[in-house]
């Protein structure tokens, strides 16, 4: 509730409670109706601002593509510092039948076992950081990004499909911790600012944002990008993988068609992947 109104970290932290505080809502309603009924009544007003506040990040549901219209299957995982994970996840997200896979939080163990695990069927890639892409298609104008940081946690690459050029943005956000989230709000500032400028009238912008859906700090790259929801009926929660309870790994679209986006297992990270597929106007350049 709080979280999308309230900067800082007390909108951060109920940001990440608003989905589980609805659950409480309802369990209350339930008992109210077998204790005592005029508590609903009381429940009305904070029902009323949590729907407000959760409605930006409840469900859609899939686009029919235009007849037109070329797919894009793009899949995005945190795949874990120092896990060992990063060769599982990169065949499993490639058995997916991707054509763009994006990976964060890449040390330098991983990034090698990735390169190695995709380069037969993704031979265009690049990396910045902590952050690479792998595409069947051919990637130029790779751009590492800082987004206020005093290095490089994201990229910029055009992807250059069959059906037109779309510009791929990677993002591996700043962690957050008590007393400690200037960077993250730094880079996904940053962010908004790179999409607001991009002059690519296709972006897709993917990654580990750190942040949960109703965050106050994606304010400004919702502004300017369109906030890609869960087709599959679900919320998309994504970390921890073992028990999601929150989503702050996202996907945000310009001059593209959602045909669907659910989130998906894959090798051992804690991360749930995003898997993505857009529709390409044939009108884009």
């Amino acid at each position: 509730m709080v979280g999308t109104w309230v900067p800082g970290l007390v909108g951060t932290a109920a940001a990440a409670l608003l989905p589980w505080s609805g659950a409480a809502l309802a369990l209350v309603a339930v008992l109210a109706l077998f204790l005592a009924r005029r508590v609903l009544l009381l429940l009305l007003v904070p029902a009323l601002v949590w729907a407000l506040a959760m409605f930006p990040s409840l469900p859609g549901v899939g686009a029919s593509p235009p007849t037109d219209a070329a797919a894009l299957t793009i899949v995005s995982q945190n795949v874990r510092a120092h896990s060992g994970g990063a060769a599982a996840s990169a065949g499993e997200l490639a058995a997916l039948g991707a054509d763009v896979i994006a990976m964060a939080e890449l040390d330098a163990d991983s990034l090698t076992v990735a390169r190695e695990a995709l380069a037969s069927e993704y031979p265009h890639a690049a990396a910045v950081g902590t952050v690479g892409i792998w595409s069947r298609f051919p990637i130029d104008d790779v751009q590492p990004l800082a987004l206020g940081l005093d290095w490089k946690r994201a990229l910029r690459a055009q992807v250059q499909t069959p059906s037109g050029t779309v510009a791929v943005y990677v993002m591996h956000a700043a962690s957050v911790r008590p007393g400690e989230q200037q960077g993250r709000d730094a880079m996904l500032a940053g962010i908004a600012e790179a999409a607001a400028s991009d002059p690519a009238e296709a972006i897709i912008v993917v990654g580990d944002f750190n942040a949960a859906s109703a965050d106050p700090a994606l304010g400004a790259i919702r502004s300017e990008l369109t906030w890609v929801r869960p087709t599959d009926g679900t919320l998309g929660l994504s970390w921890p993988a073992a028990v999601p309870l929150v989503r702050i790994d996202h996907v945000f679209v310009r001059g593209l068609d959602v045909e669907r986006s659910t989130t998906q297992r894959a090798g051992s990270s804690d991360h749930l992947a995003t898997v993505t597929t857009v529709s390409i106007p044939s009108a884009t350049p």
